[in-house]
């Protein structure tokens, strides 16, 4: 009961440090897009990751990033997450900030949010349209070629919808096929999202009080020689068997 008390306040307060940040880091992102160009913006970007990520600490969240010493080097990576809310992307790119991730995003949300649309829009993610199959080929083949020219890492979410209840839903593997045609060179890594399920049962407010959030980075997967929608099978059974463990540690 005291949990759920403390909840309210702490909700309130994490909602108010999410707007506060997209807000102010928004015009600091554009000064630094026109003082400095990309370098200095997704400075300031990973830092508002970061800050959006440990907001979380004012309803008791408990976070543990592990396994990013598996991380490949040297080559361009395709980092497949399960997808259970809102608070998916922080970790994402705090984690990842040394491998610059970019974002296959639905184009709406590209507009109308402080901070995050001008990130998409300016730092090199893919915008999709959903009902365009076409439009949404053309743009994540930009996607697959930048990264493959640059070394950076593109990060899709192959469920395409989130997962209220954190139960992992069929992957999609047309995505994939599109960014390992245009970056052949690509190594493929799973990053496991547990814990934002668990937060957001009551929805957005109030959140849950005292969950631990795990983020687990698993081991690289070369694709060559393997189709995309098998590699989206596999990818899909090692998330699930991490998340069956984390569970089996943190039930509640």
């Amino acid at each position: 009961m005291m949990k759920r008390i403390i909840s309210y306040p702490g909700s309130v307060l994490v909602w108010l440090s999410y707007g506060l940040l997209l807000c102010l880091f928004h015009p600091v992102q554009v000064i630094c897009h026109y003082a400095n160009g990309y370098s200095l913006r997704k400075k300031s970007v990973d830092i508002l990751n970061l800050g959006l990520l440990y907001s979380l600490s004012f309803v008791g969240c408990r976070i543990r990033i592990t396994g990013l010493e598996k991380v490949p080097k040297g080559r361009p990576l395709i980092i497949i997450s399960n997808h259970q809310s809102f608070f998916d992307i922080p970790p994402v790119i705090w984690a990842f900030r040394k491998y610059h991730p970019k974002f296959v995003s639905k184009k709406e949300l590209g507009k109308g949010i402080p901070s995050v649309s001008y990130n998409l829009r300016h730092g090199g993610s893919a915008l999709i349209d959903r009902k365009n199959p076409r439009q949404s080929i053309i743009e994540i083949s930009k996607l697959g070629k930048h990264i493959e020219e640059t070394g950076y890492s593109a990060s899709i979410f192959p469920e395409g919808t989130r997962s209220k209840t954190g139960k992992l839903k069929t992957f999609q593997s047309a995505g994939l096929a599109t960014l390992l045609k245009k970056a052949p060179s690509a190594l493929i890594v799973p990053f496991v999202l547990d814990g934002h399920d668990r937060l957001m049962k009551n929805g957005y407010f109030p959140l849950t009080f005292g969950v631990r959030l795990n983020y687990c980075v698993l081991e690289a997967i070369d694709p060559k020689n393997r189709d995309a929608e098998n590699l989206s099978i596999d990818v899909r059974d090692k998330i699930q068997k991490k998340l069956d463990e984390l569970r089996q540690e943190n039930p509640k």
